[in-house]
């Protein structure tokens, strides 16, 4: 049997399960409100990941960027203009022994540890044979790739493949 209102200092009080109903679903409100607090707070560090695949600056490859170890690598995952007969080789490369390795797979980024909003590490460019030290980063829908060999310093803008 349900309990009636009351009233008390002329205002009428609900009866005492309307209380705990009352009670009820603020709790399961407000452990909802967190929950959506909380999944909005996650996602912007999923916004600022440079996972995933992406389009070069020169639209010619996609490189897929990955986890490895306690970082993250990057490798050569497609083309996008014709290969030669026999596929891309990577006969720039300083060491004879290297020059008839494949491209397509070929890590070309590895060691991008995280540093703040960024990641740096080492990189390598088969289009001159030349290792750099990479810095990698998100902006909106762009992944900045800087690469530096000394004190000289490129940066590409690559997009979401």
């Amino acid at each position: 049997m349900r309990e009636t209102a009351r009233e008390t200092k002329g205002v009428a009080l609900p009866a005492a399960n309307s209380y705990r109903e009352y009670a009820m679903r603020l709790t399961v409100i407000s452990l909802f409100t967190g929950l959506a607090a909380l999944a909005t707070l996650a996602s912007p560090a999923q916004a600022n990941t440079i996972e995933g695949n992406w389009k070069t600056d020169d639209g010619k490859s996609v490189i897929q960027f990955y986890p490895c170890g306690a970082g993250m690598c990057g490798k050569i995952a497609r083309f996008l203009v014709p290969e030669p007969k026999g596929g891309a080789l990577d006969d720039k490369n300083p060491d004879k022994a290297l020059r008839s390795r494949k491209l397509l797979g070929l890590r070309i980024f590895w060691n991008l540890a995280p540093s703040g909003a960024r990641f740096k590490g080492k990189g390598y460019s088969p289009e001159d044979g030349r290792n750099f030290n990479a810095e990698v980063w998100r902006e909106g829908n762009t992944l900045k790739v800087k690469g530096c060999v000394l004190v000289i310093c490129r940066t590409a803008n690559f997009t979401k493949a």
